[in-house]
């Protein structure tokens, strides 16, 4: 299989796609996991205001992940959407009650009321992103799929203790993420403890990180096959490691910005660290491996494949100019006022 055919291609389309996701709302999801550690109201406000002008636009690359996900790999589809039924089903009942929390939270100045929004916003936050680590972390076992692309399987199945610790590491990851983002959105004395946030975030999501790689090199031998094929893959975990490691020592210098530029180049290799490890089965089956839907065989017709390629030269540089103009015109602090949330 050629690198530049079009199955290919597409493939690291929706890869970009993803990696985009993770990175952009990413960090309003480390947000939302983190919103009841605040205690005051002010602060919860001020971390809401934060993510409000671009939580939703960055939820739009989940979108474009999932219909090209339909156009490109329709097999691939059908299969992850029914097999995963319930779980994505859960992922979209959190993605709505997350939308209705912010919005309804401010309506009213009761206590009780803002509280019950508060709790809803950040469960329906660490949810989500438990459920995209649990979803992939069945990837990466593999799920039981015949021959005719059908899951066999019950849905306490799909929550394994390698699975699990997946779901959680994405969580820590996304609360690193979030607790930085909220630094380089906050002054005084709630920045300063903000940075001490980030301490702890970066310790437990390494932990989880750890814990996660030592599992996966003891279980899953197939994700660092093609490392030990071609040792400088490699250079990317390792990469992952080094700009992981950054993280703390730019928020001790106080460059909050490179901090996050390194938290966003985290996310996105650990997402190529999975795309290396599952490449070429798009749903790998631990049936068998003839089950497996790979990427050949999975995608749409050539055709087909040109036509999406040209709508998404059109398409994604779009949504990338108006991603860039909503964070150029919020950039900067956030302050509370009348039209706040």
């Amino acid at each position: 299989m050629s690198m530049f055919s079009l199955e290919v291609i597409w493939y690291l389309v929706i890869g970009i796609c993803v990696i985009m996701y993770t990175v952009l709302d990413g960090f309003d999801l480390g947000v939302g996991s983190l919103h009841l550690f605040a205690k005051k109201d002010d602060e919860r406000r001020i971390f809401l205001n934060a993510i409000g002008p671009v939580w939703d636009g960055n939820e739009v690359w989940l979108v474009v992940i999932v219909g090209a996900l339909f156009a490109g790999f329709p097999s691939a589809y059908a299969t992850l959407l029914s097999g995963f039924y319930v779980l994505n089903m859960i992922l979209i009942a959190c993605l709505i009650f997350r939308a209705v929390a912010i919005e309804f939270r401010s309506k009213q100045t009761s206590f009780a009321w803002r509280q019950t929004w508060d709790v809803v916003f950040s469960i329906a936050s660490v949810l989500i992103g438990f459920c995209i680590g649990v979803i992939f972390g069945n990837l990466i076992v593999g799920v039981p799929i015949d021959i005719n692309g059908d899951f066999v399987t019950s849905f306490s199945s799909f929550f394994t203790p390698y699975t699990v610790l997946i779901g959680i590491t994405v969580v820590a990851l996304f609360m690193m993420h979030g607790s930085i983002f909220l630094v380089m959105k906050t002054e005084g004395k709630l920045h300063d403890n903000l940075r001490k946030w980030v301490v702890r975030c970066v310790v437990f999501f390494v932990f989880c990180y750890v814990a996660m790689t030592i599992a996966t090199l003891l279980s899953q031998q197939h994700m660092v096959q093609r490392m030990k094929e071609a040792p400088y893959y490699l250079l990317i975990p390792f990469c992952a490691m080094l700009v992981i490691a950054n993280v703390p020592r730019e928020i001790y210098k106080g460059r909050d910005g490179f901090a996050f530029i390194s938290s966003c180049f985290a996310i996105a290799l650990l997402v190529i660290v999975y795309g290396l490890g599952t490449f070429p089965a798009l749903v790998r089956s631990n049936v068998s491996e003839e089950c497996s839907l790979m990427i050949t065989e999975a995608a749409s017709s050539p055709l087909t494949l040109k036509i999406l390629l040209v709508i998404v030269c059109i398409g994604v540089p779009l949504v990338l100019a108006y991603g860039y103009y909503i964070y150029r015109i919020f950039r900067g602090k956030v302050k509370i006022g009348p039209m706040s949330y």
